[in-house]
């Protein structure tokens, strides 16, 4: 049997943090950002972790965590 692979598109959108919680960025950051407040942009920026308990599971499974 051969070794399973990630799942290539989740693991180039999530990380998984020392604690073991699923890392992500924040969407609406790619393009119209003349309309979007500067506070916005800046808190677009930062990173945020999954906050669904199932979602969590299924992205830690892409990951083969």
């Amino acid at each position: 049997m051969p070794k399973m692979k990630s799942h290539r598109g989740a693991r180039k959108r999530f990380s998984i943090t020392g604690s073991g919680k699923v890392k992500r960025l924040k969407a609406f950051k790619s393009h119209i950002l003349t309309k979007k407040t500067s506070k916005r942009k800046r808190r677009l920026r930062q990173s945020t972790t999954i906050s669904v308990r199932g979602e969590e599971k299924n992205i830690k499974r892409l990951l083969q965590l």
